[in-house]
């Protein structure tokens, strides 16, 4: 994909890849500014079996997808895109946010749908970032964009056990973890110390078991949290995410052949099959 990422967990054979609950990718965009006229720029491109969820720090990315949907993503707010049997989607930068320098920083993640439920209908959701529950625990604020924790529970759409936040800590504050079957922590920016386990800014860490741990901040850090209910395995292929090799091969011949929804209002490019 154009924007980068990396899948969370090691790769496996034959191109399959375990998850930190259902989430399959995580992609860190930025920080990074822009002269007038430069920006984020990626052309339409499909997916299947995924939803992506996108937050962003700083900046504004516009969305338009094959359904129609256009919407600009700010700070604080959650685009949830279901890919389900098959979409497609741009991300660029409106013309008045190209006009000026200017910044961006977000998180992109794939969250991968119940082998049940991989070929629901395409489906996007966008909620502002008033509808997400903040709260403090103990003295450091949190942000809860999917799931539920710390007792606030987040109206995002979920298709299985997950969970998704953000927690700012200065200099000496503790934050103890979740509990939740699998977990993983990323640290935006900034440095966290987890028992014998130091994590500098954006890396990533993945623990065996979350009870009764806590991190600490070195100094001011902003970090992630993302988990969930294990669902096991998936095959990745570009942008397609599938249980089934077959459905990925049938999607990839479908973007070759130029049979997936046009985006409205952005139909005259695309990024090619790899």
């Amino acid at each position: 994909k154009d924007m980068g990422g990396f899948s969370v967990l090691r790769s496996l054979p034959t191109s399959e890849v375990t998850t930190i609950g259902p989430w399959i990718y995580f992609d860190h965009l930025g920080p990074a500014t822009f002269a007038p006229g430069q920006g984020v720029n990626v052309r339409p491109h499909p997916h299947i079996g995924i939803a992506t969820v996108t937050y962003m720090f700083d900046g504004e990315l516009l969305h338009r997808d094959s359904l129609g949907s256009i919407q600009a993503i700010r700070p604080g707010d959650v685009n949830l895109m279901v890919a389900g049997k098959g979409i497609v989607h741009s991300e660029r930068q409106s013309e008045q946010e190209l006009a000026n320098t200017h910044s961006v920083e977000g998180l992109q993640l794939w969250l991968v749908l119940p082998v049940e439920q991989e070929h629901l209908e395409p489906a996007f959701y966008h909620y502002p970032a008033s509808s997400l529950p903040v709260t403090q625990v103990g003295d450091v604020p949190v942000r809860v964009m999917m799931g539920s924790a710390y007792g606030q529970a987040s109206p995002v759409k979920t298709f299985s056990d997950t969970l998704y936040l953000e927690a700012e800590l200065a200099p000496g504050q503790t934050l103890p973890l979740p509990n939740c079957e699998e977990l993983g922590l990323y640290v935006v920016r900034g440095h966290i110390h987890c028992e014998d386990t130091s994590m500098p800014s954006q890396s990533m860490a993945v623990f065996n078991s979350a009870h009764a741990l806590s991190i600490c901040a070195h100094e001011y850090s902003r970090i992630v949290l993302i988990g969930g209910a294990h669902l096991g395995p998936r095959i990745i292929d570009w942008n397609f995410v599938s249980s089934s090799q077959t459905r990925i091969e049938q999607a990839k011949e479908k973007w070759r052949q130029g049979l997936f929804p046009k985006v409205p209002g952005d139909e005259e490019e695309f990024i090619p099959l790899p």
